[in-house]
């Protein structure tokens, strides 16, 4: 069912919003300026069929950029693996490729030490005067702003954009727009079905979901805009701890302006904790690590199976075919220097 929210209750929202100040936040921080620490990933391949002839594993390997630098300590598999990059993100992996004797229960093991910084554009009122319309969109993003099979940039999409961002002029005040709308109108929820596939229109529809979901509607709605925008997964950090078990995957998103360049949003961790809504918004902190980038991902070596809905688990294939008997387990350890 389509419904559609009136526009001038729309304009009376975002202009609130796009008036209120966010200097206090601008200076306020939540999070250390760096985190080092031990990022551990495990898995199990559960029961193999006996008569398995192949099996091959691929698992996302998180990669040194200016957000974060990785190093890898120790890869423990039954067999040695290959390092490898898939062209479209460039998300790197290494590939496993196990046949004749394998084992019932293979076990993997990667060791990571990481150093992660905050990533920050400043504030939405320090942005915008560094703002300009939206130009022509280079040919490296032209894929940016292309759908993904569950991100569309037409129908229901397309109106949401409309209807939201059709008032405000450039990129900025779009993308604010956007996400001061989803901010308010979705709530954190991962109760009965339909949520964590990234589903925008499912999303848009239903206004709740995880990280998953609170992103691909962002995203759908900016590159229906003509604004490149990307989707980021990796692992949650606990804020107030310093080692422990990860429960599972974070993601978030980021968009393109001229004259500025990336800048990261994380609509779902404002919502949770609703003081740090306008640190979110130009901002993300160090309580995090990055795994890889897109959707629809295509691994290196090709998959048999389809694209990937996105890249932070492992990923099987028994003799061809996707198998998903595995026991995942993430875990990270801070690391003290010495002054």
């Amino acid at each position: 069912m389509r419904s559609r929210i009136p526009c001038s209750l729309l304009l009376f929202f975002v202009a609130g919003y796009l008036f209120a100040t966010d200097a206090p936040a601008a200076s306020r921080k939540f999070s250390p300026p760096v985190r080092t620490f031990r990022f551990t990933y495990k898995f199990i391949i559960n029961d193999l069929p006996s008569g398995a002839k192949q099996v091959r594993v691929w698992a996302p390997v998180p990669q040194s950029d200016e957000h974060q630098t990785v190093r890898v300590l120790a890869v423990r598999a039954p067999i040695k693996g290959r390092m490898m990059r898939e062209p479209e993100y460039g998300n790197r992996m290494v590939y496993f490729e196990l046949t004749g004797s394998v084992p019932r229960n293979p076990e993997f093991m990667l060791e990571y030490e990481v150093t992660r910084r905050e990533y920050t554009r400043g504030g939405y009122t320090q942005l915008v005067p560094k703002d300009q319309k939206p130009g022509l969109v280079p040919a490296s993003m032209g894929r940016l702003i292309a759908p993904d099979n569950l991100i569309p940039t037409d129908g229901r999409i397309k109106s949401l954009a409309l209807d939201v961002t059709a008032s405000q002029a450039g990129t900025l005040a779009k993308a604010k727009a956007a996400y001061d709308y989803l901010f308010a109108t979705m709530r954190y929820d991962k109760t009965g079905a339909g949520w964590g596939r990234g589903d925008a229109v499912w999303a848009c529809d239903s206004k709740r979901g995880n990280c998953t979901d609170f992103h691909s509607v962002f995203i759908g709605m900016l590159r229906a805009d003509g604004i490149p925008a990307r989707f980021d997964i990796g692992f949650p950090l606990p804020e107030n701890k310093d080692k422990g078990e990860i429960p599972g995957y974070h993601c978030w998103a980021e968009f393109y302006a001229h004259g500025i360049g990336w800048i990261p949003v994380d609509i779902s961790e404002a919502w949770k904790a609703k003081e740090k809504q306008d640190y979110f918004f130009g901002s993300i902190d160090t309580n995090r690590i990055q795994f890889s980038s897109g959707r629809d991902i295509t691994l290196s070596p090709k998959q048999d199976g389809p694209a990937l809905n996105y890249f932070v688990y492992p990923y099987v294939e028994v003799d061809g075919k996707p198998y998903e008997k595995l026991d995942k387990q993430f875990s990270f350890e801070e690391v003290r220097r010495s002054q």
